[in-house]
């Protein structure tokens, strides 16, 4: 991990090495026994959104050199529309409750996306990645919430290692997902 800088996306190549990462991790590119060993990512994003989504809070990126081998992506509630396989859990949360409250709009983000290149896994930069948005959104937003895919269990793992909650599970077009929150007062 001591070569590894965790950084924001700042450049066009930033977004380019996301995508490289994403591409290489989709459900769709990996094998049915590396997806559930190793985990893997669902949704396909394009250049013009993950830039767009990039400009209000930087996506959170874990750089080798020059090379991005890890990402969280931020996305805002506003791209909800965007991103069309989202929508289930953008309507599953505004009827959650944390700790008994109702969560407000303006207190969380979603983690859009969270993929470590299989050279860099199982060496601290999942949660460093984590740790590295949790810095910079804090002064921002109270909770980092996101989904999982109930079948991607290695990444439910993970995401309870650094203190993630599970606050529903639910089923849409087939699939079961859980939706975990972190809590970035504690």
């Amino acid at each position: 991990m001591s070569h590894i800088k965790i950084t924001a996306a700042r450049t066009r190549q930033d977004i380019l090495g996301i995508l490289k990462l994403q591409k290489e991790n989709l459900a769709a590119n990996v094998s049915p026994e590396e997806a559930k060993s190793q985990g893997f990512v669902t949704v396909k994003h394009d250049f013009s959104i993950l830039h767009e989504m990039n400009q209000k809070h930087p996506h959170t990126i874990a750089k080798n050199s020059d090379e991005v081998v890890g990402y969280a992506l931020v996305m805002l509630q506003e791209f909800s529309t965007k991103i069309s396989v989202l929508l289930p859990m953008f309507k599953r949360i505004n009827a959650l409750r944390y700790q008994n409250n109702i969560i407000q709009p303006d207190q969380y983000f979603i983690m859009g996306q969270i993929c470590i290149a299989k050279s860099h896994r199982s060496q601290g930069v999942f949660a460093a990645l984590y740790q590295g948005m949790k810095q910079q959104m804090s002064p921002h937003f109270k909770f980092i919430i996101t989904e999982i895919a109930e079948t991607n269990t290695r990444s439910i793992r993970a995401h309870e290692k650094v203190g993630f909650e599970t606050l529903d599970i639910y089923s849409s077009k087939g699939v079961m997902w859980r939706i975990v929150l972190l809590n970035l007062q504690h």
